[in-house]
Formats: C-alpha cells, structure tokens, sequence
C-alpha cells in the first residue's frame, strides 16, 4: 500500500551571502577582542577592561543570533491534499479557541468583540469549533459586548461565507479598500446590498458597546449580569456564562461561545495571564474537550478564513505530525505606523531570526497566534503518542493528583491522554457542565496539583509562553511555523512609546526570570531533550534583559574617557578594527532589510530604537527580576494598551485627529525608564562639551593615554540614537520631558561626571 503523502513540507534556504557576512563579523569581533586581551596584558586600565567585558558579551551574542540564522526554513502547507484526506466533514478534528482579556479600558471590549467574531466566522464546520473568552478584569462591559456581538454573529458569520470573505473582522472588513480582497462574486449589486445593510448593523453594533463603555453603570445589573454585582475585578467568584451553544451539533450553526472570569482572591496568586489561560485548559477540557487548542490575544484577528485547515496539515501530518506539539503563527499588524518608529514590527527578526529558529527544533512560543496539542499541555510526551501512557499514570488517583479534584475534568484528561476528542459523558453540551466549569475555576483548585509547574501554562514569569514553550520542547516535542498567504492573524501595534516601553519592559523581566529559573534553556539542553542549537537560540529571547547591563555599561564608556581624557578604543592602525566592526555590520544589517523591501528610514528607526529600547526597558526589566529574583519585591504585569481605530465604526472625531497628530512622535511620562534615557542623553552632552570647552585633565601619560577621534563619534553616535530625548528636553506637554524626570536625571548626571573626576584623583 502506498504511503500517504506529506500534508506539509518543510524547506530550508541557503543564504550564503549571509553567512559569509555573519562569518566575517564573527572574525572581526574575535579579532578585536585579541588585540583588546593582549593590549591588557601590556597595559591594563579599567575601561579597557570593561570594553573586553563587553565586546565579550557581544560577541557571545552575535554567535547566538548566527545560530538562529544559518537554518531558515520556510513551512508549506499542501491543503488539497488535507481537503482530500477529510472529504466528510465529520472527520475534521475539534479546536477549542482562547481568547484572553484583562482589563476593558486598556483593551476595549469593541477590541475583544471583532476577534471573537473573527474566529467564529473561521472556514471550518462551526460544530468542531468552541470559543473560550477569559476575561480577567470580570467586567460586565465586556460580557455585554460579547453578548450583543454573538446577536449580529447570526447574520455575519452566514455572510462571511456565503461571499467566502477574507478578512472576518467586521472593522477590518468594512474599513480596507484593497481591491485585492474582492473577488468577481464581491462586485454584483446583491453583495453590495447585503455589505451596506451588513456596515449599518455593525456600526450600530460598535455605537452601542462604546456608548455603553463609556458609562460608569451601563445597565442595571440584574438578569444575565446579576453575577457581576458587587464584584471587585481583583475579588470576585468565578463566573462561566455559555452565550452561545450549538446545542445539535449542526456544523452550518453557529459555534459554543463561552464567557469565563475565573475567582479572584486578594490572599491567593493568580498568575497573571498563565493562570487565566490554565483555567481555559480546565473549562474547555469539560465542555468540549477539543484535542487541539488555538490560543489569541484579544486584539489578534483573524486574517486567514482558513488557518485552522493550515494548522490542521502539520499536526494531523500522516509522517511528521505526532512529533508536533504546537504551531505558531508569527504576529504581523494591520495599524502600523509608516516606518516603524517605534520598532514593534519585527519584520526584520521573523524573516531572519525567527524563521531560522523554524529551522531548528521549532519557533518560541510567542503567546498568541498558537495552535497546541492538548495532550502535550497535559505533559504527554511525543513516544506516548504511539504506545499510549502506562496505565498505572492513568489511574483515577494519580490524575486526581496531578489534575486536580474535578472527577468529570478527570475523566476528560483521561479520555484527551488516550486520544479521544470528548469526555465519556453522553450529554455533551457545554451548558451541563456550568457547575463544574465553575469549580475549576475556583483559585484554591490547583492547590498542590501539577497546574503551573509540570503541565499546562507555566508559573513564574510575566512571559509565560516562553518557559511553556521550552518545558514542551524539552520533553522532546517539535514546533512548526504556519505561514500561508495571506498573514493568518494580524495585530494592532503598540500606538506610542510609552506602550512600546511597557511592552518590552514586561517582557525583558519576565525573559531574564526564565534564564535564571529552573526553565532557563540551558537546563533544558542539559537534563531535558532540547536540542543543542535550539537552546542557544532561546539564549537569544532569554538574554534581552542581561544583555542590556553591557550595553548601558559600554554607553557609558565613550563619556568617562572624555571627561577623565582616557581611552577605551584602540588608536593609530589599530582603531581599524573597530571602526571596520561598526561599519561592516550596519551595512549588512542595511542590506538585510532592503532585501525584504524595507526603507531606509525604517531601518534607521529600527537602528536606533534598538538603543533605546536595550537601554532603557529593558535595562529597567532586568532591575526588576533582580529585585523579584532575590525575593525583595514581586513583579508587576503591567498590561499594553490596545487602541482600535474608532473611525472605522463612527468614533470620535476628536480622538482621530489626536491620534493622527501623534502617530509615530514621542510622548513622555514620570517613568524610571525615561529617567535612564535621559540620564544617559545627558551624561552624553556634557562629556561632549568637557570636550569641546577644554576642561579636561591632561592625560595621565603620552599623548597615547588620552582620547582620541573614536570616543568622540561614539558619543555622538548616542546623542543622535538619543535624538527624540533631545527634542522632549527643550518641549512641553506630553511631548516635553517631566521635570521630576529632569531632575532625577540631572542628579544621576552629576553622580556620573563627579565620579569619573573621582577616579582621576584617585588614579
């Protein structure tokens, strides 16, 4: 009998030119750190010292990044062959959707009602579909948005596929104008009807939820929202509310949509988004028990009507497939600003780093945009899969152990382990499990269980996803990346820098958690099935925050050798080296971009803001999990707030404009982080005019001793990286930087400057 053909392919890209570019600043880098180590061992001084420390560093890190790029591999998926394999619908496996929200200010319930709507219009049989909400910040805002936005889903979601619809968010849909999306069927008179009668209900929609978020009391709290009473979003009961139920199992209805608040108790840990996401595991586990889980954030839309079946290919892949415990979708926006000022949209590091990561063992978890193996979640590995786990791990007490006291949830942890979609039980609708959905939900229910620690979201970081995706994958799964065109899910981009800076701050302290924790990469290569080469590449994710302290340090070099008239790069012949590193890797990271058809001012803001963002987030986030790590203070998880274009659904006008106007500038607040940034400016600026004013020392020896033309272009180079912080100097408003800001920098500045004369008088 012949072997079934392959549902997807992997193809991996050779890049010559990028290796033989990567090889050259490998040697230069190891060229300059020789000269450095035998110029010490002549003369040591303490900022060449440093800079070898630091030059050390950048060099390890440039070994990681060429790791992750050498294998780049590109996923395709052969869908006619799925389609063929699954002729009767019946056949498709289940997927439960997660979708995760916290807070109805920072993230509109208008934000949460398009993507739920999105995933419920998927081009898949909607009786194979169930869609979990977890709202965290237990707002009757956002059940209200959901609820009214499961009535217009009657009519959108019939729409969407009769006229086979690309993009299924209403505010995507009816605010593009790509005539790319519009197919011949799209241009009869009869669509443009049903798309005008369809704009005025969704219009009608959004006007109603927004003018309901607006108001301190929406509604009286009674009926359905009787739950909601007297609930405090940090000290509340758990609440699982099923909006809709397809209660017949018809694949032409609509698909379960299921509101879940897990209970909040100001004494107990609720883990931030890890925990919430766990409390989704245990709830779809027993309402419908889909052996695959696609987990979003609640701003993540879906692009692609047909992502599922994309997924679908790798993990029900005939060859390959049962080695795969999730498929990631990379993140791309629909709301970007023109020329990335801000550097949120990775274009560069998913084409190159990312997708070299889909080489090796698989992607990082990113979060969102995940299709996951429910078995893998529940800590099944890869060989189990086949032979099937002993059956004394299948004991009712030893799951009870692990999974907590549910029996019914028990019984649906068996029946996934085993293989098996749905629970033993013979009523399968997701309302007959409310009370027990509820009791999963309780926060005392994982006590001295597995949740958080072996199986499921791990506990322990603010970045969840990544020591989650390292704890699978060192079990011995494989990821893959899904990347069918178009883009499977789109985003909306962190809209200013102060959300840029949050963003990266959580994420700097949660990643250096990890790679001090007991999920760091390392003992995951070590004691765990990790491949080698994938654990140096997670090296890369989990080092963001470390690796800021050698930046800050090396920032602050070029300063101290002009106010104390020292050196910390070579001089004659020898200032080639450098000068030669510098120059050699800003081409070739300009040649990468322009490849991918990035402009040149993108690749400049993404030049700088990698400054910025190293010095000052996540610098701030390494500091933080310091202070959790030594058990001085726990860390804050601090939410990034989503902004939906209003104009698209009869917004304010106002707001528009106000946002238009601050698209892509600079805004500051009284935040430590900008207290770096222009601590760092200012030590800058002064060491510049020390220089130019002649005030300083002689050098301590020969002419050899002072510093030279390299120093000099080095501190320039940061006032011009630093160019906004400038501008926020001599502004007011939001647009100025706060004078309490000012003034803690100004006293941080003078440390520096009478330190440095310090040591002078010291030497």
């Amino acid at each position: 009998m012949a072997s079934p053909l392959p549902l997807y392919e992997k193809i991996y890209v050779k890049r010559r030119f990028q290796r033989v570019m990567d090889t050259l600043m490998l040697l230069l880098l190891l060229l300059l750190l020789t000269y450095r180590f035998f110029s010490l061992r002549d003369s040591f001084t303490v900022p060449w010292f440093l800079a070898f420390l630091c030059e050390s560093w950048f060099t390890f890190t440039w070994i990681v990044i060429l790791n992750c790029k050498w294998s780049p591999a590109y996923t395709i998926t052969h869908l006619h062959r799925f389609l063929q394999h699954y002729q009767q619908q019946d056949e498709l496996p289940a997927v439960d959707l997660f979708v995760a929200t916290a807070d109805p200010v920072l993230e509109p319930p208008i934000i949460t009602a398009n993507t739920v709507l999105s995933l419920l219009a998927l081009d898949y049989p909607s009786n194979k579909l169930a869609c979990y909400v977890s709202d965290d910040g237990c707002s009757p805002l956002t059940f209200y948005a959901l609820v009214e936005a499961s009535k217009f889903a009657k009519l959108w979601i019939p729409f969407c596929k009769k006229y086979n619809l690309q993009l299924r968010a209403p505010f995507r849909f009816f605010s593009t104008s790509d005539s790319n999306l519009i197919s011949t069927e799209q241009d009869s008179l009869e669509f443009k009807q049903e798309r005008s009668k369809m704009q005025d209900m969704y219009d009608n929609l959004s006007r109603k939820i927004e003018d309901v978020t607006a108001k301190a009391i929406p509604f009286p709290l009674d009926g359905e929202y009787a739950s909601f009473l007297n609930t405090d979003r940090r000290n509340h009961p758990s609440i699982v509310k099923v909006i809709l139920e397809n209660e017949e199992g018809v694949r032409e209805r609509l698909p379960h949509l299921i509101y879940v608040s897990r209970e909040k108790r100001p004494q107990h840990p609720h883990e931030y988004k890890a925990g919430a996401m766990n409390v989704l595991t245990r709830v779809s586990g027993l309402m419908s028990n889909a052996p695959f889980m696609l987990n979003v954030d609640c701003d993540m839309v879906v692009n692609n009507s047909k992502v599922v079946q994309h997924a679908m290919c790798i993990l029900m892949d005939p060859h390959k497939g049962k080695e795969i415990a999730y498929v990631q979708c990379f993140q791309q926006f629909y709301d970007g600003i023109k020329d990335d000022p801000f550097g949120n949209q990775w274009v560069s590091a998913f084409e190159y780093i990312i997708r070299g990561m889909a080489g090796l063992q698989g992607p990082f978890y990113a979060g969102t945009n995940t299709f996951h193996r429910r078995s893998a979640m529940y800590g099944l590995y890869p060989h189990e899969i086949e032979t099937g786990r002993n059956k004394e791990k299948l004991a009712e007490s030893v799951l009870i152990k692990q999974f907590g006291s549910s029996n019914e949830f028990v019984k649906s942890v068996a029946s996934a382990l085993e293989g098996n979609s749905y629970s033993p039980n013979d009523d399968r609708s997701p309302s007959n499990f409310i009370k027990e959905a509820t009791k999963v939900s309780d926060c005392k229910y994982e006590h001295d269980t597995s949740w958080g620690s072996e199986m499921g979201w791990l506990y322990g970081s603010i970045s969840e996803d990544v020591p989650t995706g390292i704890n699978i994958l060192k079990k011995g799964w494989r990821a893959e990346s899904c990347t069918p065109e178009p883009t499977p899910f789109t985003g909306c981009a962190p809209g200013g820098l102060l959300s840029t800076i949050v963003q990266q701050k959580r994420w700097a302290s949660g990643l250096t958690v990890v790679f001090f924790g007991k999920n760091s990469p390392l003992l995951g290569c070590l004691f765990g099935k990790l491949q080698f080469r994938a654990g140096l590449a997670y090296c890369w994710l989990t080092n963001w925050g470390l690796r800021s302290v050698y930046l800050v340090c090396y920032a602050a070099l070029p300063p101290y050798c002009l106010i104390t008239n020292t050196n910390f790069l070579p001089k004659g012949e020898g200032l080639m080296i450098p000068v030669a590193v510098f120059v050699i890797y800003y081409l070739y990271s300009l040649i990468e971009y322009v490849t991918i058809g990035v402009s040149l001012r993108e690749w400049w803001n993404n030049q700088r803001m990698t400054i910025i963002t190293t010095s000052t987030a996540w610098f701030i986030g390494f500091l933080s999990a310091m202070v959790k790590l030594l058990g001085i203070s726990d860390t804050v998880f601090e939410i990034t707030q989503k902004e939906h274009p209003s104009k698209t659904s009869g917004g304010n006008n106002n707001n528009d404009e106000e946002k238009e106007e601050d698209a892509g500038r600079f805004t500051f607040e009284d935040s430590a982080v900008f207290v770096t940034g222009t601590t760092i400016l200012i030590v800058q600026v002064t060491a510049l005019l020390i220089k130019f004013m002649g005030l300083q020392p002689p050098a301590a020896g020969d002419d050899e001793s002072g510093n030279g033309a390299g120093e000099l272009v080095c501190s320039m180079l940061l006032v011009l990286c630093f160019w906004p912080y400038l501008k926020g100097l001599f502004q007011r408003g939001k647009y100025g930087i706060p004078f309490s800001t000012l003034c803690k920098s100004a006293l941080l500045s003078f440390a520096f400057v009478q330190f440095s004369r310090y040591t002078i008088n010291a030497a």
